[in-house]
């Protein structure tokens, strides 16, 4: 019983640590580090050339929208090239490009996917900065302003901005992914002001072009290992949330489910094809903001949680009121997250459940992105999850 106990402890500290406890821990340093070093002021005046990169696949019906908003842009017009790449689009997409002047559209037949895709763009990109950004996405104006001044830092190699998700809270799929991203744009602050922010996502950000390298085309979050090859390499990735992009929420959580468990399998691909890249003897920060943001998360805690209420079982018998009352608070937890399932396939909706069931869902889409990822290859080309 000893053991199980142990066991169960060493469990239960691990994914406390991976949700929460990394966040306050996290929170505490960036105090200290704020009482013993002033924060960088980057150069508001900086303004290098720069090129908008928008990858899309067969998204005619959202274009006119697209561009009206990346040419509302505050930035100069002689220094902003804007890039679409259509590659493989089968509808109109490129007829409705070409007819807005200054817009460069790059197009060939064959669809390899977003990775061939940028890999292909940055071939013809000769500015200093490079910014990718989705199709579905909505842009601030200030935005190209916010991030290229971070680039005045000659160590900045990677600037990630804020995606904002426009909850509706009355749905289970937004309004809990809304309360994911809120959480995670917190960590990201802490860890871009402790030293380095934990990857990019790519509905918003930004590479120095001159360090961008080439991905595999089966790379499932090429935008999460570009901006980590760039942070190995001894580079800050920036996290400025002034400079954010917003896209409506999953339109179901069938949807939501789809994606979680292609960016799990994206995960998985992403720590072993990093393990050599990020060590402890190479930048201990960085691994350690690297290991417990993101690690601990795809790796381990959506196994400890399910070993966590077994073992928590069988301690249940050893006559501790303790574990007796650990025991209830899982399984309510979880009957809730149950409940929070079949609401929504009744098409009822209670907020109070969102966070168990969300919660639940992307732990379990982590062990189904697993079971993909050891499955065979990987397709860089897939069918995009629907959104609102």
């Amino acid at each position: 019983m000893k053991a199980l106990e142990i066991l169960f402890w060493i469990s239960l500290f691990i994914t406390f640590y991976a949700f929460l406890g990394y966040g306050i821990l996290l929170y505490c340093l960036v105090l200290i580090k704020r009482l013993f070093s002033a924060k960088k002021i980057p150069d508001e005046n900086y303004q290098p050339l720069v090129s908008l990169v928008i990858p899309c696949f067969n998204e005619a019906p959202i274009l006119d929208a697209k561009v009206s908003n990346c040419r509302a842009i505050d930035y100069p017009a002689d220094k902003l090239e804007i890039v679409f790449i259509t590659d493989g689009s089968t509808d109109n997409s490129t007829e409705v490009l070409k007819k807005y002047p200054g817009i460069k559209v790059l197009h060939e037949n064959h669809r390899g996917g977003k990775t061939a895709a940028e890999n292909r763009a940055i071939k013809h990109i000769t500015s200093e900065i490079v910014v990718f950004t989705d199709a579905n996405t909505i842009l601030n104006p200030e935005v190209i302003k916010y991030i290229v001044r971070h680039f005045s830092d000659p160590h900045t190699g990677c600037v990630s901005g804020e995606k904002r998700v426009l909850a509706d809270e009355k749905d289970t799929a937004t309004a809990g992914e809304g309360i994911y991203w809120k959480y995670e744009s917190f960590l990201k602050k802490l860890d871009s002001e402790l030293y380095s922010a934990v990857g990019a996502a790519g509905e918003l950000v930004a590479f120095r072009t001159s360090l961008y390298r080439p991905m595999p085309e089966d790379t499932l979050l090429d935008d999460f290992i570009q901006s980590m090859e760039i942070a190995a390499d001894g580079y800050r990735i920036v996290y400025e949330p002034s400079a954010y992009a917003m896209e409506t929420g999953s339109a179901s959580i069938k949807d939501e489910w789809i994606r979680k468990v292609r960016i799990s399998a994206g995960g998985w691909q992403s720590v072993k094809r990093l393990a050599g890249r990020i060590t402890p003897f190479r930048n201990f920060t960085l691994f350690f903001q690297y290991f417990s943001h993101r690690v601990l998360r795809w790796v381990a805690t959506p196994f400890l949680l399910i070993l966590m209420f077994i073992l928590n079982f069988f301690l249940v018998f050893s006559g501790s009121v303790f574990y007796q009352v650990l025991f209830l608070l899982q399984v309510l937890f979880y009957l809730a997250a149950f409940a929070g399932w079949y609401l929504e396939n009744k098409k009822t909706r209670m907020k109070i459940l969102f966070v168990p069931y969300y919660f639940c869902m992307m732990n379990l889409a982590a062990i189904f992105g697993f079971r993909r990822f050891v499955s065979g290859p990987q397709k860089g080309a897939w069918d995009k999850a629907k959104r609102k």
